[in-house]
């Protein structure tokens, strides 16, 4: 069994100055736990899983050991293979390898859907070190056969769990066949579940796991607080309300659980606040949701409205609150919820906004983190709506048709036909002749046949 060594500084790992150089620059002074318990175990080539939550730094934690190891070369093919999720996940990653590598000579390469294929494959072509992608468009560029796989030593999937949920199983497979059997499998997830272990089981050798706060754990330094609400748009009216006070809500990461809740929601917040809001789900076009995002990390922008499946992995700091103005399904989205809030151990806030309907769905959040969310009295200053969403309007309880019986004093609704509807339409007379005087129709094969029924 693999021993996993804690390391307290950065000055305790074995790096090159380059990468010490690049750490001082982003004034990391401590690794967080996965970064300090992943580090030796990477770097000793065998698989690994990491069950850690979202905010405890878990692209530096596989990045540092194998940006260690990835010494320069020309090659035309990539050695290590990044897959994300979403698209978003792709630029952050990316992003953040290029500040890692910052004293080093590293090509990254972004490879994701939405965006022109022909000039993702120009860049393939020109060379690169590491490719981050999603694997949809990554399996577009191997059966064109612009990006090959087998150089590949190094792979890692991260947030394999939301990877799996969004149906993405089908390409990874067909991306593991095409890999080099000789390789180093990482991954990482926020949940443990039976497609991750499934996945674990079929593809992976011997890993070994490391398990830093487990889903379900919450996190020390985030306060959480919930709202009893009775629907959408009193949910609206009251984020409202708390989103007025600018100096605390600051920096504001609003979660709701579909697009169209996300566009309705924005409408409300925009009318009152305008510029201040920005929106990004799957229907915003490429352009619309990258910009949103760094409106929103530069500050120019002071609440987002999000999806859970937009905002899986999204590197953003100093949030000061986590607003979840629906209660999820899975108790374990709203801790990688949550965890977008309090990272890099500073504080944060989370608020969950439910409704009688969601009452049952908190109450498996508190038993999955064993302890209860602190309830908050309703502001008396905030108008409750009678306004309902179509999934809050009630339900017809009529059935859509009925059968309806006839009057039976109306008398039978068949009758005769009358003499002149009961003829049959015999043809025309000139027929009736012809097939009374020949009896048969004449035929090429029997000519006199005709002329022989005459003489009779």
């Amino acid at each position: 069994m693999q021993q996993i060594v804690s390391m307290d500084t950065f000055k305790d790992f074995s790096i090159s100055n380059q990468l010490h150089y690049a750490i001082e620059d982003l004034g990391f002074e401590k690794p967080t736990p996965i970064q300090s318990k992943a580090f030796s175990v990477i770097l000793s080539g065998k698989d690994v899983v990491g069950i850690a939550q979202t905010g405890t730094g878990k692209t530096f934690a596989y990045m540092l050991p194998l940006l260690q190891e990835l010494k320069f070369s020309k090659q035309i093919h990539p050695r290590i293979l990044i897959l994300v999720p979403t698209r978003e996940l792709v630029l952050q990653v990316a992003e953040e390898i290029e500040k890692f590598s910052k004293y080093l000579t590293i090509r990254v390469v972004k490879v994701y859907g939405g965006a022109n294929i022909n000039t993702q494959q120009q860049e393939v072509a020109q060379g690169a070190d590491i490719i981050v992608a999603t694997p949809g468009r990554l399996y577009d560029l191997v059966l064109s056969r612009s990006l090959q796989l087998k150089s590949i030593k190094k792979l890692v999937i991260d947030e394999v769990d939301i990877m799996l949920d969004l149906g993405f199983r089908f390409q990874l497979t067909n991306i593991f066949e095409l890999l080099p059997s000789r390789r180093q499998n990482i991954m990482f997830s926020a949940t443990m579940t039976d497609e991750v272990n499934t996945l674990i089981h079929d593809f992976f050798t011997a890993p070994s796991t490391i398990s830093i706060a487990v889903s379900g754990t919450p996190l020390d330094n985030i306060a959480q607080y919930c709202y009893s609400v009775s629907n959408f748009y009193t949910k609206a009216n009251l984020l409202v309300y708390l989103l007025k006070d600018k100096d605390l809500f600051n920096k504001v990461l609003v979660f709701v659980s579909n697009k169209r809740s996300a566009d309705r929601l924005f409408e409300v917040l925009e009318e009152e606040f305008g510029y201040e809001i920005a929106v990004i789900h799957s229907n915003k076009t490429q352009n619309y949701r990258i910009r949103s995002i760094e409106n929103f990390n530069k500050g120019k922008t002071r609440v987002l409205v999000t999806t859970d499946v937009m905002s899986r992995g999204l590197h953003i700091d100093h949030i000061s609150h986590v607003v979840n103005l629906d209660t999820p399904s899975f108790p374990e989205n709203y801790m990688h919820r949550i965890g977008r809030t309090g990272r890099a151990e500073q504080e944060g806030t989370s608020l969950l906004f439910y409704t009688e309907q969601e009452q049952e769905a908190k109450e498996t959040i508190e038993t999955l983190m064993d302890m209860k969310i602190s309830n908050l009295d309703f502001p008396e200053e905030v108008e409750i709506s009678t306004r309902l969403t179509p999934s809050e309007q009630p339900k017809d309880t009529e059935p859509r048709s009925t059968y309806k019986k006839r009057d039976t004093s109306l008398g039978s609704g068949f009758h005769e036909k009358s003499e002149k509807n009961k003829k049959v339409n015999q043809g025309g007379s000139y027929r009736r002749l012809i097939a009374k005087k020949y009896k048969k129709p004449k035929t090429r094969g029997d000519k006199n046949y005709n002329n022989r029924n005459k003489k009779k």
